[in-house]
């Protein structure tokens, strides 16, 4: 019975091709910026160095919340700044923690970020320097989703959970706000059922 009420769902949709609302969660948003810049076997983003480096400027633990109207991401830093010998690295041991906060813009299948504040940074002008770029730029830039990538990724196994084929046409996304703890994004699109 269930199956049946989301099939008839699923073809309202296709059949009326109106508005469709998608709410996504803050660790929906999450996910997509560990998965696409914080994927390291240690789950950090090194602006300088790597792992087996002396000296190195990392970012970590990235959290991601809303707060009025805006996005806000989260992450600790780490850095050792200085010069390497013998393996070691001679000059100073920083960490802070950073926060970013943006708004939610459409482009079209693609939900994006723009107006980014930099909330908090570290007063050291030598990690500042570092941070600065990946915090405005680098930062809001992976955590773009491109919403229909991902509805027809789900929609590929439809066959097997729902015995129909599902396809999503073409998806443009109108308006996004941030509404009881969720980005809510109005899409308008089209589904076939085969």
């Amino acid at each position: 019975m269930k199956r049946r009420i989301v099939v008839l769902f699923l073809l309202a949709i296709a059949a009326s091709a109106h508005a469709v609302e998608l709410k996504i969660s803050a660790d929906a948003l999450e996910r997509t910026l560990k998965q696409q810049l914080f994927n390291t076997p240690d789950g950090r983003y090194y602006l300088r160095g790597d792992a087996a480096s002396a000296c190195y400027v990392y970012a970590e633990k990235p959290h991601v919340s809303f707060k009025e109207d805006r996005i806000i991401v989260s992450v600790h830093t780490r850095s050792r700044v200085g010069a390497g010998l013998r393996g070691a690295c001679i000059g100073v041991g920083l960490t802070t923690d950073a926060d970013v906060s943006m708004l939610p813009e459409a482009e079209g299948e693609t939900i994006g970020f723009r107006d980014t504040h930099i909330d908090q940074l570290s007063t050291s002008k030598e990690l500042g320097f570092l941070l600065v770029p990946f915090l405005s730029r680098k930062l809001p830039q992976n955590m773009k989703v491109n919403a229909a990538d991902l509805l027809r990724q789900a929609l590929t196994k439809s066959g097997t959970s729902t015995g129909y084929l599902l396809a999503l046409e073409r998806l443009k996304i109108h308006s996004m706000l941030i509404e009881q703890g969720a980005l809510v994004v109005d899409v308008d699109g089209a589904v076939t059922v085969k």
